[in-house]
């Protein structure tokens, strides 16, 4: 049973990085073909080196961050106002009572009733490890 499981964690973890990585291939070959598209002239000088490509590159590397930073801030605000809207909230607080009652429950950890303190980063992923293994079993 627990090999099955191991496996079947495997199999799903290789499916999402390889959906990962064909999508970044994508992303960045329509990034490129847009950038192209856009701008032939500096395309074609960045491809065979000089000192003026250097600004060219950066010209569009800052053109580039400015459209996604655009495209991020809009593209959140647009699916958070629409999950706002489609949940009937009159108000912000009306919102928060809401999905309070859709969510789930977060148990209180008052007192903790694990370790809180860890001397460093090994600490920690040896104390997650022996913990992992007793809920297992």
């Amino acid at each position: 049973m627990e090999k099955e499981e191991r496996l079947q964690r495997i199999k799903a973890g290789a499916f999402l990085a390889s959906i990962a990585g064909i999508s970044a291939i994508v992303g960045f070959s329509a990034t490129l073909s847009a950038a192209k598209k856009s701008d032939p002239k500096y395309f074609n000088k960045g491809l065979h080196g000089s000192v003026e490509i250097a600004d060219a590159g950066a010209i569009l590397a800052l053109r580039a961050l400015g459209w996604g930073t655009l495209y991020a801030v809009a593209g959140t605000s647009c699916l958070c106002y629409g999950i706002y809207k489609l949940s009937g909230a009159k108000d912000l607080k009306d919102f928060r009572i809401k999905m309070g009652n859709l969510l789930p429950m977060l148990p209180k950890n008052n007192p903790p009733q694990s370790r809180t303190e860890f001397t460093g980063l090994n600490d920690l992923m040896t104390y997650l490890d022996e913990e992992y293994g007793k809920k297992k079993n």
